[in-house]
């Protein structure tokens, strides 16, 4: 038997029991170990995310980790027990986007394990082998839950270009802004500045690898070479430009709400500013997030803060964005 968490519609869910469902044709089974709840966890609860993003009802759980139990037809039967993460986007693979490898750029439509494919608020989800990431058999399950968001941290990186001796900032301090900051450490910069009102995130980031932590940008403005945003408050984008120095490289990861502040286009102009943005993560990035987090490079168990099982989910996404400074990365653990 398994169980499986389905929200219905915004506010209601039920916690099903059936049959453990089977592998098709080129996907394996994997048993969920923990999978992390994220703000767009929350809004799909709510009902707040965009209609063309979710189709309910539907099992969420993007962010996940587990053990491959069972494969199918056409899947190497060697996976069977291996630890492993798999992309969320079912990219088409054969559009010239996915070609080129911009596999999140995919143009065959948009198709997202926990959003419209069902996800890993389960004990069992079903997912495309081609899509898997396998981990080190002693990989930490409970933290490799975390590569998700870590794998678009990789994406902002990758997008940003980082060289040794760059000063950097991070704007927010939560999941995205403390994954950036060690990915970004390992770059060597001159300054690593993380940006949040918070006290407790700010000394986190610390720790993290950050060498300043600032509650607001005051006269840190035009001073960086890159700023990577993370933040999806309503001014970070336009505030983040105004950090980089001209000629400097702005990475948008937050994901905004309709009504934010806009970016003077004046200020793009005159400073040259080059400005990327990220909406997932390519299968590139997640190859460099699961390397970084095999070496040690990226240690995300630090931030999560708490752990219930599938009948506690009320109880859990409750916690999220409800402005805690003390909650961090909250964890499902079937």
């Amino acid at each position: 038997m398994s169980r499986r968490l389905v929200i219905e519609r915004p506010g209601e869910h039920r916690l099903e029991q059936g049959g453990t469902p089977a592998p098709g044709p080129g996907e394996v089974l994997v048993r969920v170990a923990a999978a992390g709840i994220c703000m767009s966890d929350r809004e799909v609860y709510d009902g707040k995310r965009a209609p063309g993003y979710v189709r309910y009802p539907i099992v969420p759980g993007h962010e996940w980790s587990g053990t491959v139990e069972a494969v199918g037809q056409g899947v190497d039967p060697g996976l069977v027990g291996r630890k492993a993460v798999a992309e969320g986007f079912r990219a088409c693979g054969i559009c010239e986007r996915c070609r080129e490898g911009e596999t999140s750029l995919c143009t065959g439509g948009y198709a997202e394990t926990g959003f419209t494919e069902p996800g890993a608020f389960a004990d069992h989800l079903t997912v495309p082998a081609r899509l898997l990431h396998l981990l080190d058999d002693g990989a930490d399950l409970r933290a490799a839950a975390l590569l998700e968001p870590a794998a678009v941290v990789a994406a902002a990186v990758r997008a940003g270009r980082p060289r040794a001796g760059e000063r950097i900032a991070v704007v927010g301090a939560g999941t995205l802004g403390l994954l950036c900051v060690q990915l970004l450490a390992a770059s060597s910069p001159a300054e690593l500045v993380v940006i949040d009102p918070r006290a407790e995130r700010a000394e986190q980031a610390r720790r993290f690898g950050a060498s300043a932590a600032l509650s607001a940008n005051g006269p840190e403005q035009g001073r960086f070479d890159l700023v990577v945003e993370t933040a999806g408050a309503p001014t970070t984008a336009a505030s983040s430009c105004l950090l980089a120095r001209r000629g400097g490289r702005v990475v948008l990861t937050g994901m905004f709400a309709a009504g934010a502040t806009g970016i003077d286009p004046v200020h793009l102009s005159v400073s040259q500013l080059e400005i990327r943005s990220v909406f997932g993560a390519s299968s590139a990035a997640w190859s460099e997030a699961v390397r970084a987090f095999g070496l040690g490079l990226l240690d995300p168990a630090p931030l999560i803060t708490h752990e219930f099982p599938l009948e506690r989910f009320a109880e859990a996404v409750a916690l999220v964005g409800g402005g805690d400074p003390k909650t961090g990365k909250v964890l499902l653990r079937p």
